[in-house]
């Protein structure tokens, strides 16, 4: 390893810094080979530090030329060097510090800091890459106004752009030019930002509803400009609806996004000047999916939410990144929802959080949404501080209500506002606001692994009552005694007819329409329904009011009939994920004890309802229909068995396509479209039309299946838009064949100038379940497209394969295991960050069979015993093993 003994950093051991930084001014010069930065700090000594300790600052791969001190050039015995710091032994309690250093950004390949992406000079801090632009203290309780001076050739680099407002601009010497930008509000480094380009403008402008008009501004590559306009109409849309929900006004006079093609993460909220993957800004229909066109509004608006949530109020130290994290995800689902539809949005995020977060709570990295310790910051860029932290912030909106959640919202501002501050303060300040004690749920930022809800239900005809007893059950990860969380659980009962009966319950926090809100904060406890004169079938935690695992003794007709019945649209797609779910499992013990497979009429006959059920939103309708993922199964199985899994999926596949051919047909001739249309209804029209293609193509019928794949070759040739020629695509792959073969020439043909629609090309390889894909992935690893230093195609290849193939990944041979292994390490000598986000696929080795374990266990140990890995790698593939 880089560092031979990396030591945890624990929060436990927070302090201050010994001195703060009030005003910091950068002179970055900008060259071909080079940079020069000049770092002019205003800094003083914390009041509340007693003693006069030397000045320690940060620093990484820094050339240092200079160091002064109040004006006067200090000897090198004043300071001191080393890989990691620059110390000044004596400082005075103000002064003012200015170092020079020169870096090399276009040799930067791990993409922190100032680096290079094609021409473009960009940067990314979050979470420490400043200290490699410039010795600072590069934490982020420190927030000090930034004063930027780019200069660069006029030429190459026409458009220079900061943080803040533009101050000044004018020539320099030898063909050059500079610019000058301001920011007024304090921030912490990892919020700096810088771009040089030669890029064109999508702009437009946003009136308050204070009455400034704001510029708003979408960088991007000349040849690019003609796909901004949906990122633009997004960002205006955000806005708005910040200002409507949470009464947050933007507050700089210009609003700026640049969109970079390498970038190690989805996009950075660099205050004022936001830096994307360009995956999430460019959009046209004919390159950009309907998913796409979701994804990139909902991720400008993340960015922009970030102002307040995260820029405005930001985070003491970074075991709170949940604070600014979990919350913002929870700001851009509830935009999203309100964009769109409210149950699809819920859907998809359910099954995100259950199909990897849940993984990560059962596997040797499990964290809470708060860690305890770390050793590399950036591995703690996940789903569960990202996405389980949401919910836990939703469950805080669910229990206090939009109004009281509001309230606890404004008074957070209004005490923090400018401020570094911790988890704790913001559920004060909820609690505060709202008058609703958070004590007890305050416990979930401590909470390791997914909680388990048991729920028994009794009806007594003769009292008319029903009694429905709650338990909670800590996680197998769970280690000693573990305290009883507060969990809110959202209940109603559905009678005979298919409706909800009136819910009479107490205590709930409250009851709307037929659901109750309930609070379980014991280990167990008994609610009694009212008035319950016939029996009911429940309906337990609807919409997902909490991040568990709701174990409820149900048999197949009350999920069949929840499916085709319950009010809640959660609830209805949950009981058809459940019941895939019990019936696969049964059929893969099956296949385990080579006995015949059998698929369950009851289930066939449901799924069929639902697809003909032209009253449903077509989104939801296909989202239903959808079986529930070979990953996702396997996580409900003791030990994982990868080939059951898989034999038992297609068989229900191939049983569900061919007892509804004709409505599959028929529907798929319905919803046969016009000209390409962006809004909800032509989206959830795709969307179904699309999967009942899909379902035509794994017919067991070989003639059935050659009419399937006519039809997708149509669909590909005459597509207008990607959603349609990507799903035909598809289909085509997953046919094999020269009908495979002809369709990937013909897409990688049309699109090979077009990055973003090659990952689409690479993914549809690396994602296919044909027995060869293994072999293809390994090939594709050598095509002159794919490269090891762009993060998009590393993901659109390894990352998909490994992660969403899962019988192609588990081969028994162990190939798979030594394909990610290798790239693992490759990738460690550029960019750590990325090399160990593709680790995580074999920190579950434990919970497969002996032989592919000890595959896994021996690829594992291999990156853990290279030498000069990384600390980000050594930490994942170290805790992987158990060390």
């Amino acid at each position: 390893m880089k560092d031979p003994r990396p030591t945890p950093i624990y929060r436990k051991d927070y302090r201050p810094p010994h001195y703060w930084i009030d005003t910091v001014d950068l002179q970055v010069r900008l060259h071909e080979d080079h940079a020069e930065v000049e770092a002019t700090l205003e800094l003083r000594r914390n009041p509340d530090d007693t003693g006069a300790a030397p000045l320690t600052l940060h620093g990484e791969k820094l050339d240092l030329r200079g160091v002064w001190l109040d004006g006067e050039a200090l000897p090198a015995a004043a300071y001191r060097v080393d890989e990691h710091t620059l110390t000044i032994h004596e400082v005075p309690p103000r002064f003012e510090l200015r170092t020079v250093v020169r870096i090399e950004p276009q040799n930067n390949t791990e993409l922190e800091g100032l680096y290079r992406s094609g021409q473009t000079f960009c940067t990314q801090c979050e979470a420490e890459g400043f200290r490699r632009i410039t010795y600072y203290l590069d934490r982020p309780d420190v927030m000090a106004r930034f004063t930027t001076t780019i200069e660069a050739d006029a030429t190459r680099y026409p458009v220079l752009l900061s943080n803040g407002n533009r101050e000044d601009a004018g020539p320099r010497p030898d063909g050059r030019h500079f610019v000058r930008w301001r920011d007024p509000f304090p921030k912490p480094c990892y919020l700096f930002a810088l771009v040089a380009a030669d890029l064109r403008c999508h702009s437009g402008t946003f009136t308050t509803r204070s009455g400034r008009e704001l510029r708003l501004e979408i960088w991007v590559e000349p040849h690019n400009i003609d796909a901004c306009e949906h990122a633009l109409r997004s960002l205006h849309k955000a806005m708005a609806w910040d200002e409507e929900i949470f009464g947050l006004e933007y507050d700089l006079d210009v609003y700026m996004i640049v969109a970079v093609s390498d970038f190690n993460m989805a996009a950075m909220e660099n205050k004022g000047l936001n830096v994307f993957n360009d995956k999430y800004v460019l959009a046209r229909p004919r390159t950009a999916t309907d998913d796409d066109y979701e994804n990139i509004e909902g991720v400008i608006a993340h960015e922009y939410f970030h102002n307040w949530t995260g820029n405005r109020v930001t985070c003491r130290d970074w075991f709170q990144l949940t604070l600014k994290e979990g919350l913002t995800v929870f700001r851009d689902e509830q935009f999203s929802a309100d964009m769109g539809s409210r149950a699809v949005k819920r859907i998809l995020d359910v099954r995100t959080l259950r199909t990897a977060q849940f993984a990560e709570d059962a596997s040797p990295t499990a964290h809470p949404i708060r860690p305890e310790a770390y050793i590399e910051m950036n591995n703690f860029y996940t789903v569960t501080v990202y996405n389980k932290g949401a919910e836990v912030i939703r469950m805080m909106h669910t229990l206090l209500g939009a109004e009281g959640f509001r309230r606890g919202m404004d008074l957070y501002f209004e005490r923090h506002d400018g401020q570094a501050v911790t988890c704790d303060d913001f559920v004060a300040a909820l609690a505060d606001g709202s008058g609703v004690e958070l004590g007890q749920f305050s416990r979930w930022y401590e909470q390791v692994g997914t909680p388990v809800l048991e729920a028994e239900g009794h009806w007594d005809e003769a009292s008319a009552r029903y009694s429905l007893t709650l338990r909670q059950r800590p996680p197998a990860v769970a280690k000693g005694q573990t305290p009883s969380l507060h969990i809110p659980v959202a209940v109603g009962l559905v009678g005979p007819s298919g409706e909800d009966l009136p819910v009479r319950v107490e205590p709930a926090v409250r009851i709307e329409g037929g659901t109750a809100l309930l609070e379980l904060r014991e280990p167990e406890r008994t609610f009694v329904f009212e008035g319950v004169t016939t029996r009911p079938v429940p309906s337990v935690l609807r919409n997902f009011s909490a991040p568990v695992k709701l174990e409820l003794l149900r048999d197949e007709e009350e999920l069949a009939f929840l499916m085709g019945h319950d009010a809640d649209p959660f609830n209805r797609w949950d009981a058809a994920q459940t019941f895939a779910e019990r019936m696969i499992l049964g059929m893969v013990a099956e296949h385990a004890a080579n006995a015949p497979m059998t698929v369950d009429p009851r289930f066939v006959e449901a799924w069929g309802r639902i697809l003909v059920d032209e009253a449903l939103d077509g989104s939801l309708v296909a989202l239903t229909l959808a079986l529930p993922g070979e990953r996702l199964l396997g996580q409900a199985m003791e030990e994982v068995d990868v080939d059951g899994i898989f034999a038992a999926r297609r068989q229900v596949v191939r049983t569900l396509a061919d007892a509804h051919a004709p409505a599959l047909t028929t529907t798929y001739e319905r919803l046969r479209q016009g000209a390409y249309r962006l809004d909800a209804e032509a989206i959830a029209a795709r969307r179904l039309r699309n999967t009942a293609l899909a379902m035509l193509g794994q017919r067991s019928d070989e003639a059935a299946r050659a009419e399937a794949i006519r039809l997708a070759r149509v669909q590909l040739d005459t597509a207008d838009n990607m959603t349609d020629a990507e799903a035909a695509l598809m289909v085509l792959v997953e046919a094999g064949g020269e009908a495979r073969e002809q369709a990937l020439a013909d897409f990688y043909a049309q699109w090979k100038d077009d990055p973003l629609v090659i990952d689409k090309w690479f993914t549809a390889q690396a994602t296919s379940r044909v027995p060869d894909t293994l072999d293809r992935v390994i090939a594709l690893t050598k095509h002159p497209d794919f490269t090891i230093k762009n993060p998009n195609r590393v993901r659109s290849l390894l990352g998909a394969f490994s992660v969403r193939n899962q019988v192609g990944f588990h081969a028994r041979d162990g190939r798979g295991y030594a394909l990610l292994a290798d790239h693992v390490l490759e990738l460690d000598r550029l960019n750590p960050q990325g090399a160990a986000r593709l680790v995580g696929p074999l920190g579950h080795w434990q919970r497969f069979d002996s032989e592919r374990r000890e595959l896994m266990r021996e690829q594992l140990s291999r990156i853990v015993a290279e030498p000069g890995l990384s600390r980000d790698v050594f930490e994942l593939a170290s805790k992987a093993l158990g060390g």
